[in-house]
């Protein structure tokens, strides 16, 4: 664990840092990776977790993102205080404020009893906003001004409640994009991305499949009473090649349906994989499967007209990776020129690149806009 931790002048990890390095290892992962990409994603939950600060953790859906944010409460010094979730994608239109801020009694039609709302009740804790680029318009600049502030106000309320909260919101939507449309506000993304944190998608972690389905398949064989169902060399293969556009939820809820319905295995798995596959895995993904040969047959195209070039797969997100990697290989890895060529903003590509091709965000040299435009709390 020295190499993971944070070190004292002397060089040595102090006691506090492993504390809080190993209350990170019984969140995140929970499955040992071999992906560097999630490798990576681990040493920076570590290191945030020392430090009192908004994230933003961005991801396609099922990657596993609250995973990460409840990694960073384990491993910090709020550990010992609640960690409340909201999901804003699920806020009620006229009790969305009072969801989040909390009301006092006979503040609106309905409202017997006050209160706490979100922030209130994880006070001294985390506060988790799942998918925040669906968070309502006109509360925006509230939540903005609780995180600059540090206090809210229930609705039918004058009274001002000081909160100490650490906020770790989450998404899987292009925020810069809903920026550019008018349905974010720029100064919230700002505020809430101090730090910002990618969850990289199953399929560029598929190394990490077969241990996967390892893990899915004895926790249902558990929960259902039924004998460990370990698929074969050419159906591992399949299934470490499919592009699981559901990520590691997608996955688990597959090895479900196994063992839900047993007798019809065949068919359900045959149902899954005649979806569009992503391209044949490199080596070290066969490797990993155990198996030799998992080349896929390529999406048919016959549909296709003769003067519309075909594409190599149908999955929007997977072209939408493939699209970022060759602009990038086209451009010798030149951002501002890739982004021309797919027609996005430089900031957009920046995110792009994060989130299709981690090897070179890591070596990025433009500005960092998470550090520039953070101000302390």
């Amino acid at each position: 664990m020295s190499d993971n931790t944070s070190s004292t002048t002397s060089g040595s990890p102090s006691p506090f840092s492993r504390a809080r390095a190993s209350r990170a290892e019984k969140r995140w992962p929970r499955l040992a990776s071999e992906a560097k990409s999630v490798r990576q994603l681990e040493e920076s939950i570590r290191q945030v977790a020392e430090f009192d600060c908004s994230v933003l953790i961005t991801g396609e859906t099922g990657c596993g993102k609250e995973e990460v944010a409840r990694a960073i409460h384990a491993a910090g010094p709020r550990s010992a205080k609640p960690f409340v979730a909201l999901n804003c994608s699920g806020l009620v239109a006229d009790l969305a404020e009072s969801q989040l801020f909390g009301h006092e009694k006979g503040a609106f039609t309905g409202a017997m009893g006050s209160s706490r709302g979100v922030f209130r009740a994880a006070d001294g804790g985390v506060v988790f906003l799942d998918e925040i680029g669906e968070l309502p318009l006109d509360l925006q600049p509230k939540l903005l001004r609780v995180l600059q502030l540090w206090e809210v106000t229930p609705v039918g309320s004058t009274d001002v409640h000081r909160v100490d909260v650490q906020v770790i919101a989450a998404t899987n939507r292009d925020l810069e994009a809903r920026i550019e449309t008018g349905a974010f506000r720029e100064d919230l993304f700002y505020r809430l991305n101090t730090i910002h944190l990618a969850v990289p998608p199953l399929r560029d972690r598929r190394e990490d499949i077969p241990r996967f389905i390892e893990h899915f398949s004895a926790h249902y064989a558990r929960e259902y009473d039924r004998p460990l169902w370990v698929p074969e060399p050419p159906m591992l293969a399949r299934l470490v090649n499919h592009s699981w556009p559901g990520n590691v939820r997608q996955l688990a809820q597959m090895v479900q349906r196994i063992y839900v319905f047993e007798d019809r295995r065949t068919e359900l798995l045959d149902a899954l994989l005649v979806a569009p596959q992503s391209p044949a895995p490199t080596p070290l993904q066969s490797a990993s499967a155990g198996i030799a040969d998992t080349t896929t047959d390529p999406p048919p195209t016959a549909d296709v007209p003769a003067d519309e070039p075909a594409v190599p797969v149908y999955n929007l997100v997977e072209l939408r990776r493939l699209a970022v990697r060759q602009a990038m290989t086209a451009t010798g890895g030149h951002r501002s020129q890739a982004a021309e060529l797919l027609g996005v903003s430089l900031n957009t590509m920046t995110r792009l690149v994060a989130e299709c091709c981690p090897e070179q965000a890591a070596s990025r040299a433009g500005r960092k806009r998470s550090v520039t435009a953070a101000k302390p709390r």
